[in-house]
């Protein structure tokens, strides 16, 4: 399955290592620190020109990593992925 996160810009779900909220986790130090980081080594990927709201952060087959920078807000982000409805429908 396919995650659609802004203008022309898909990726594969099981490449998705998380999908987070810019606003509440780029309050923590560590996060902060890891977007910088990202950023130097060139792993970002901004696929909106407009306000972020969250960040995906994936790793493809080979190993590499990409942080996309989205508009789409992490919740419907999470329930386009149907993660929210394969937990519900669990005993």
């Amino acid at each position: 399955m396919y995650l659609h996160l802004g203008q022309y810009t898909v990726v594969h779900t099981r490449d998705i290592v998380g999908i987070f909220d810019i606003d509440n986790s780029s309050v923590s130090r560590s996060t902060k620190d890891y977007l910088t980081q990202a950023q130097k080594r060139g792993w970002v990927v901004n696929v909106s020109e407009e306000i972020p709201k969250s960040f995906v952060v994936c790793r493809d087959g080979k190993g590499e990593i990409k942080v996309y920078i989205s508009q789409i807000s992490s919740s419907t982000l999470k329930k386009r992925t149907g993660f929210i409805d394969g937990l519900s429908k669990r005993p």
